[in-house]
């Protein structure tokens, strides 16, 4: 059996360099390498979008949500569900505006200091998603291959990225993640009926699992010796992971690229259709087959003395499947993991060239200059997302952590460009520094704040910070010039 998943593995790696390696043929430019010369039409835009928002904070992250509250996890990925309905607005506005990174539209919206701290904001939260696709994509090598320790499999998988995502940029991405998103697609709806008869149905599902599985807000409801919490205080709770994903969808810098890589406007509207109804159905599936693969692993007696709860769809794959099924599956999330780590980081290297590199050191820089420094980056900022890797324990808090410091520092200034005039360049600069300084340093400081402020998770006193001072100090500061805004709202 395990000879068939070093198969399917082995196959999905050598498919991936395959796509790498033709693609890099045909980068000469920095917008070859950064934007695939904005030639990506519409079905390639769908199956990237899914495949760069839907990784190891899905099939990690909120498996583990949903291993232990049940299906009260879908309140993480709604929030990218409702961000899906205001992208569709945004999307033309953002391909119109034809740039390479989010602190390019920052700096013409606002200024050069807004530029360098949304870089920055960005270089933390993207490196931090990053590191959790490795150790996810360690913790299935050690599940297939159980001689290799996680820690060893998170170094193979941070080796294999970074040379990956070094070799020919957004066009290797974007159409690997093609063969990627109908890959998960179609395997997991074959997964999905095969696990659910196994438990028994419904009825085997209840029975196997606690009845706050079902509930709205699962073991949120819950204090301790199950003592019924006031509802306040479980919904407020359940937006602490319905508004990370919300605000990091609509800010996503690795999907405004996307848009500034379509062909037209319209293939960018036409996409974000076929991506709302892909991740609402594909992240469902998720959650459900992490719901369905809790009560297999509580009704089963499968040794597993280092199983971790954000393991249990790759856990499933592997114990509770028939081989070949269980190999497709398995390889369908290590490669997902793979597709994830390379959108996350190729998008922070892309801000170290665009936004630092040839906006302030080499402005004159040449191509081949440019694809030079920017694979040396992207090693660089591997290495970092790696040690951040190995110190890891919870994929879930590092995910909420990443969502937060975007969320509370890019989303607002994003939003403001393009649906506030009255926003201005001090106003934007007040709220990228707060969002980011408070996300990180929260820990540090909540232990000293009164308890009813300090249990609270970063993202509401980060986001009511930063939107204070962005709406404050723009009313305090003369209003932006009509040529400020004019590429923003003809």
């Amino acid at each position: 059996m395990l000879n068939l998943y070093a198969v399917v593995l082995t196959v999905i790696v050598a498919a991936l360099l395959t796509v790498s390696i033709w693609q890099m043929r045909k980068v000469h430019t920095k917008a070859d390498y950064l934007v695939a010369g904005r030639s990506l039409p519409a079905y390639v835009l769908v199956f990237t979008l899914l495949s760069s928002w839907i990784g190891a904070g899905s099939l990690f992250a909120g498996a583990e949500n949903a291993f232990r509250n049940g299906f009260a996890a879908l309140w993480q990925p709604a929030g990218g569900w409702l961000g899906l309905l205001i992208i569709y607005f945004v999307a033309p506005r953002a391909r119109k505006f034809a740039q390479f990174t989010i602190p390019d539209l920052l700096e013409a919206r606002y200024n050069t200091a807004a530029r360098i701290l949304g870089t920055i904001a960005i270089l933390f939260a993207y490196t931090a998603i990053t590191s959790y696709q490795f150790r996810a994509g360690g913790d299935i090598m050690h599940l297939i291959f159980p001689a290799v320790a996680k820690t060893q499999g998170t170094l193979i998988i941070a080796a294999f990225v970074i040379v990956f995502t070094a070799l020919a940029g957004m066009a290797s991405v974007a159409y690997m993640d093609v063969v990627i998103g109908m890959l998960i697609s179609v395997i997991g709806f074959i997964a999905l009926p095969v696990l659910f008869g196994k438990v028994g149905g419904w009825s085997g599902l209840h029975q196997a699992l606690p009845a706050t599985h079902f509930t709205l807000f699962g073991e949120w409801g819950l204090a301790k010796g199950s003592v019924v919490r006031d509802h306040r205080e479980a919904l407020i709770k359940a937006l602490e992971y319905f508004f990370p994903t919300f605000l990091l969808m609509i800010g996503n810098q690795s999907m405004y690229q996307k848009f500034f890589s379509a062909k037209t406007e319209k293939d960018a509207s036409t996409a974000v259709v076929g991506w709302v109804v892909g991740t609402v159905v594909l992240e469902t599936l998720i959650v459900s087959l992490a719901v369905i693969g809790s009560a297999l692993f509580a009704l089963s007696l499968v040794p597993a003395p280092d199983f971790a709860p954000r393991e249990i769809i790759p856990f499933t794959a592997r114990h509770f499947l028939n081989p070949l099924v269980g190999a497709l599956l398995m390889g369908a999330v290590f490669a997902k993991v793979i597709s994830t780590a390379n959108n996350y980081l190729f998008s922070p290297a892309t801000n170290l060239i665009n936004d630092v590199y040839t906006r302030f050191i080499r402005p004159d820089a040449s191509q081949k200059n440019v694809l030079l420094v920017s694979r040396f980056l992207v090693v660089g900022l591997g290495l970092w997302a790696l040690v951040q890797a190995i110190k890891l324990t919870s994929v879930l808090a590092k995910a909420m952590y990443a969502y937060t410091i975007y969320s509370a520092a890019i989303t607002p200034v994003v939003m403001a460009a393009f649906f506030w005039r009255r926003a201005t360049r001090e106003g934007a600069v007040a709220c990228l520094l707060s969002g980011t300084v408070i996300t990180v340093a929260w820990d540090m400081v909540k232990t000293h704040l009164p308890k009813v402020i300090g249990e609270r998770d970063a993202i509401f006193p980060a986001l009511i910070v930063s939107v204070v001072a962005l709406v404050a100090v723009s009313l305090m500061t003369p209003k932006p010039s009509r040529e400020q805004i004019a590429t923003f709202y003809e």
